[in-house]
C-alpha cells in the first residue's frame, strides 16, 4: 500500500511540476511581450533591469499556474491510469478508489496552503514591487495610474473612477476621499474629471467637473464647495511608491485589514448640531453609499484571496473523478478539460469584482461560489464512482 502510495504521489508530483513550468512560462511570457520585451526593444530598459522585472512576476503568476497545473495534474494522471487499467488492477487487490486518490488529496492540501502565502503575502508584494521598478525607470505614465473601480491614492487624497477612458487622463463618476490620520475629512464626487499632466515641472493634478463636496469638521458634516476646481498637484517622481503601488488589488491580506478598518473609521458616524433634519437624512445616506462604495472592494479583494487559496482542493476533488470518467491518455484532452473548468472557475471571480459596487448582489459570496461548486460536484462524482467500482 505504501509502495503505492508512494508512485501516485510520484506521478501526481512530476506532472505538477511539468504543468506548472508551462502555465507559468505562457503565464509569464504574455506579461513579458505586453510590458518588458517592447521597453527593451526600445532601449527603454536595460536588460538587468528587465530580468529583476521578470523575477518579481514570477511569484504573482506562480498563484495562478499552481492551481492550475494541481487540476490538469490530477485530469491526466487519473486518465491514465483508468486508460492503462492501473485502477481496475488497484481495485481487484481490494484497494478502494477513496482510499487510493488520499494521498493525492493531502498533497492538494499542501499545495493550497503554499498558494494561501502567495496569495495573501508574497505574490501581491512582488506584483506591487514589480510596478514601483518600473515606475521608478520611468516607464510607466502618470496618466496610466487610475483604473476602473479601483481607488489609488493620489497625493493626501484617495481617488476612486467609475470609468476610466483609454487615454488614461478623462474619468467618468469620480469619487475623492481625504483622511486625516484616521479620520475621514473630506469626500466629494463629480461626474468628469481629468488628468492634468504638467511634464515640465513634473506634476499631475486632476481637475473636477461640476464637484459636490462635504467637509468634517469639530461640528460634524457640511457641505463644501461645489462646481469646477482642480485639487492640489502631486509631484509625480518624488514618490512613486505612494502614487502607484497601492491600488487594493496589489495589497496583501494584512494591508487590505488595515486598508478596510481605516475606510470603516473614515465613516464613523458624526454628530452635526444645528443642521436641519432633511439636511442630516441627505448628508447620512450620502455618507453610507459613499462608505459602500470604499469597503466593498476590499471585502470583495479579501474574500478573492483567501478563496483562490483553495482552488487547489476544489480542482482536485473534480478533477481526479472527470479524470477516470474521460480514460483517455491523450495529454491534449486533459489540458483542453483543464482550460474549460478554469474558465468557468475564473468567471465567478470575474464577476465578483463586477459586482463590487452592488453589494445587494454579495459580491463576497460570489467569489466562494466555485469553490462550493467544484468541492460539491467532485465529491458526489468520487462517491458515485467509488460506489461504482466497490
Amino acid at each position: 500500500m505504501k509502495t503505492l502510495y508512494l508512485y501516485l504521489t510520484r506521478q501526481v508530483l512530476g506532472t505538477l511540476g511539468m504543468t506548472v513550468f508551462v502555465f507559468t512560462f505562457v503565464l509569464l511570457l504574455g506579461n513579458v511581450i505586453k510590458e518588458i520585451l517592447t521597453l527593451v526593444e526600445h532601449r527603454q530598459a536595460t536588460l538587468g533591469l528587465a530580468f529583476h522585472a521578470i523575477l518579481l512576476l514570477i511569484p504573482y503568476v506562480l498563484a495562478f499556474s499552481l492551481p492550475i497545473g494541481m487540476l490538469t495534474a490530477a485530469l491526466l494522471v487519473f486518465g491514465r491510469l483508468s486508460a492503462d487499467q492501473e485502477l481496475t488492477a488497484a481495485r481487484a487487490s481490494g484497494i478502494s478508489l477513496a482510499s487510493l486518490v488520499a494521498p493525492v488529496l493531502g498533497l492538494s492540501v499542501a499545495v493550497s496552503g503554499l498558494c494561501a502565502w502567495l496569495n495573501l503575502d508574497f505574490a501581491p508584494a512582488s506584483r506591487a514591487a514589480y510596478l514601483e521598478l518600473l515606475y521608478r525607470a520611468g516607464l510607466k505614465r502618470p496618466g496610466g495610474l487610475l483604473q476602473s473601480d479601483q481607488p489609488t491614492p493620489f497625493g493626501k487624497y484617495i481617488v476612486q473612477a467609475g470609468h476610466v477612458h483609454g487615454d488614461g487622463t478623462n474619468l467618468d463618476d469620480v469619487r475623492v476621499f481625504e483622511w486625516n490620520e484616521s479620520n475621514l475629512v473630506f469626500w466629494c464626487k463629480a461626474p468628469r474629471a481629468e488628468i492634468i499632466i504638467d511634464t515640465n515641472n513634473k506634476e499631475i493634478s486632476l481637475y473636477m467637473h461640476e464637484m459636490s463636496s462635504y467637509r468634517r469638521d469639530k461640528a460634524g458634516w457640511a457641505p463644501g464647495v461645489a462646481g469646477d476646481g482642480p485639487l492640489p498637484a502631486v509631484p509625480f517622481d518624488s514618490q512613486p511608491r505612494e502614487l502607484l503601488t497601492v491600488a487594493i488589488s496589489d495589497m496583501t491580506f494584512r494591508q487590505l485589514r488595515a486598508e478596510l478598518a481605516r475606510r470603516e473609521r473614515g465613516f464613523a458616524p458624526v454628530p452635526t448640531p444645528g443642521a436641519s433634519k432633511d439636511e442630516l437624512l441627505r448628508t447620512q445616506r450620502a455618507i453610507r453609499s459613499a462608505a459602500s462604495e470604499m469597503t466593498m472592494p476590499v471585502l470583495v479583494y479579501l474574500n478573492q484571496q483567501v478563496a483562490f487559496s483553495f482552488a487547489c482542493i476544489g480542482f482536485t476533488l473534480i478533477g481526479i473523478p472527470l479524470g477516470i470518467r474521460a480514460h483517455r491518455r491523450e495529454t491534449s484532452v486533459g489540458v483542453a478539460t483543464a482550460l474549460v473548468l478554469v474558465l468557468v472557475y475564473y468567471s465567478f471571480m470575474v464577476l465578483g469584482q463586477a459586482w463590487e459596487n452592488h453589494p445587494e448582489r454579495y459580491p463576497c459570496l460570489v467569489v466562494w461560489l466555485p469553490n462550493f461548486l467544484f468541492q460539491a460536484v467532485g465529491g458526489v462524482l468520487l462517491w458515485k464512482i467509488n460506489r461504482k467500482v466497490g
